[in-house]
């Protein structure tokens, strides 16, 4: 599968408790966005030094897959599910691959 779509989403902070109940959510929503045509891989990643805020990873084929997911009433849901648990809005960063390196298998 191509990768030529790209979204990297900065969380806000998590409220104080919800640190694991926010990355349940995050394994459950990639079960409803991983049955999405285009869909790729979605990544939760925590800084290893400086701040503390999450940041997700979603790769998919297209801007088109990734926008009808992201418009879907799934996804509206899965968000509904999430938004109490954060002290603000996400900050998303679009990005389409240019050049891209993979381990070759033998």
């Amino acid at each position: 599968m191509k990768i030529t779509f790209v979204n990297l989403v900065e969380f806000p902070s998590i409220k104080k408790g919800k640190d694991d109940e926010f990355k349940k959510w995050f394994a459950w929503s990639n079960t409803v966005y991983e049955k999405f045509d285009g869909f790729i891989s979605r990544r939760l990643l925590k800084p290893t030094k400086g701040k503390e805020n999450y940041v997700a990873i979603v790769e998919h084929e297209s801007e088109k897959t990734f926008m009808t997911m992201h418009l879907s009433d799934e996804r509206q849901k899965a968000w509904a599910k999430v938004e109490p648990l954060l002290e603000g809005s996400p900050t998303p960063h679009f990005y389409e691959v240019l050049i891209i390196s993979e381990r070759r298998r033998k």
